[in-house]
């Protein structure tokens, strides 16, 4: 039973979210002045805040199975340092191919000083909109981890999402770990929109 505090501040969180996506919209030309209010309130009443993403592969293991696991992932429609931050796991499109996404850790943001353990590279300065995101399996070499360490800075704008639920299996399942804001921000998202049979029938395994 959801409780009357954390559905204010669920509803709290979808009316700063429609706001958001709405002007971004309208900044973008999607959408003309008129329809800003109808959108915003649209978004309110009948969108969610979350979607689902399935993954696999070893490179967010123990987080997330080798075999693969559904995701639920907070939608973020502007990314910025207020509203991701270190620690936090999240969804960014691949800079390889941006109609793919990954999952990474999110390990460092803009004015973060990076060092390298080779004394070859030289420190440097994340610029703004740029952050860091590794795998979570430290066993693997760079290369097979396919993180920032292989291609370099990745753009804050280019993180569309937050996970804050990971299911394994069916009976393998739980929150995931993010930086203390992330988690405080998305309880009540979580209690709300968490559907744990849905997540299992998207499933893949």
């Amino acid at each position: 039973m959801v409780s009357l505090s954390t559905w204010c501040r669920y509803i709290a969180h979808k009316v700063e979210y429609s706001i958001s996506l709405s002007l971004k919209n309208y900044r973008i030309g999607q959408i003309a002045d008129g329809e800003v209010g109808d959108t915003i309130w649209k978004n309110v009443f009948q969108g969610r805040l979350t979607y689902l993403h399935w993954t696999k592969g070893q490179e967010m293991t123990p987080t997330i199975g080798v075999q693969g696991g559904t995701l639920l992932v907070r939608r973020l429609p502007t990314v910025d340092p207020t509203r991701v931050f270190v620690g936090d796991l999240v969804v960014v499109k691949d800079p390889k191919n941006p109609e793919n996404h990954l999952v990474r850790r999110l390990a460092a943001i803009e004015g973060y000083e990076m060092t390298s353990t080779n004394e070859n590279d030289e420190p440097f300065v994340l610029e703004k909109d740029e952050c860091w995101v590794l795998s979570d399996n430290e066993s693997l070499k760079p290369k097979e981890a396919g993180d920032s360490r292989i291609f370099g800075p990745v753009p804050l704008s280019g993180i569309v999402g937050r996970v804050i639920y990971c299911l394994r299996s069916a009976v393998d399942h739980g929150p995931v770990e993010n930086s203390y804001i992330g988690m405080r921000k998305d309880s009540p998202v979580l209690a709300v929109e968490l559907d744990v049979d849905e997540m299992a029938k998207n499933n893949k395994k």
